[in-house]
């Protein structure tokens, strides 16, 4: 039990320390911040960020937050920059350099090599009279007491101090850029959210087969037409394609309890005279919330006023929607 207790307070400790830290990184913003955020947003080239060790894992989320927010971005390791890499970094390019110490044998030989090349240098540091920082255009000071770790040694508070300024960053830039929602899922076409944004009724319905019968069908016909069609549910249409009713696998079960000659009804007989509808270029996520809204799963799906297919709610849950 006591060995419970020693983990859960060592993992209560770790927490703490690192909210203590990241809540004195609002008190150590300067006028820096602002103008390395306009300099990225005003920039005609792409953001550079670079690392070594632990750092450099860091850059390479920062890496992705900003190429998934609207803000081109490339990572470079300190240590292959030196070593090839540097060739990566172009005219306009706007560099990052993250370093807790800000006095890596790496970052000492690179820095002088982006301040020859002209290129604006901002500088994610804990130590803001370091060699990184004097030669940084901007410093964003990310200093902290100590490590979580109990030797503070580990790269644990520092680093989240680090990816905490890079999502202050990146989230200054999105509103800078007016970045939306539809914005979103064009970089996150993939996920759940983006198909939310993007995928229409048209792009599940489509695949599906689309039942249908007259007012005249039998009820044996419009059993084999739901069976068939595996989607527990049929369109009932006219002549001219429109739809007048639905019948569901439900209504076959209430037909069945009350008719006990139900050989003489037809699909005029058993349907549900207003079925819920919806036209096949809505976004498939109104489709969801009008089955949540009726306590349904199939929507009938119309184009230009006539039957088009079904949507099933399987058809949302197999795309993650729901």
């Amino acid at each position: 039990m006591n060995s419970i207790q020693s983990i859960l307070e060592t993992g209560r400790k770790t927490i703490d320390l690192e909210r203590d830290a990241i809540a004195n990184l609002s008190h150590l913003l300067t006028d820096d911040f602002a103008h390395a955020v306009s300099l990225i947003y005003n920039s005609k080239g792409r953001v550079i960020i670079t690392g070594i060790g632990k750092s450099a894992i860091i850059a390479n989320k920062i890496v992705a937050t900003l190429n998934s927010t609207g803000t081109p971005a490339v990572f470079m390791h300190a240590a292959d920059a030196i070593h090839g890499d540097l060739g990566l970094i172009l005219e306009d390019d706007v560099v990052i350099c993250i370093s807790k110490s800000g006095n890596t044998p790496e970052i000492k030989v690179l820095v002088p090599l982006i301040k020859n090349a002209k290129n604006k240098m901002i500088a994610i540091t804990g130590n803001d009279t370091s060699f990184l920082a004097q030669q940084a255009d901007f410093i964003l000071n990310t200093f902290v007491e100590q490590e979580a770790c109990p030797n503070n040694l580990a790269p644990t508070t520092s680093t989240t101090a680090q990816l905490v300024m890079g999502d202050a960053l990146a989230v200054c830039l999105l509103e800078l850029r007016g970045f939306s929602s539809q914005d979103f899922a064009k970089y996150h076409p993939g996920g759940a959210l983006g198909k939310r944004l993007y995928l229409r009724v048209s792009d599940l319905s489509s695949v599906n087969e689309k039942p249908k019968v007259k007012l005249d069908t039998s009820a044996k016909n419009v059993i084999v037409e739901i069976s068939e069609k595996m989607l527990g549910v049929t369109a009932v249409v006219d002549e001219n394609n429109k739809i007048v009713g639905i019948i569901t696998d439900g209504d076959l079960r209430r037909m069945l309890t009350k008719s006990e000659d139900f050989i003489h009804l037809s699909a005029q007989d058993i349907m549900g005279s207003h079925p819920k509808r919806i036209d096949e270029d809505a976004m498939a996520i109104d489709a969801m919330e009008l089955m949540e809204e009726n306590g349904i799963s199939q929507l009938l799906v119309e184009k230009n006023g006539e039957y088009a297919g079904v949507i099933h709610i399987h058809d949302l849950i197999k795309e993650g929607i729901i």
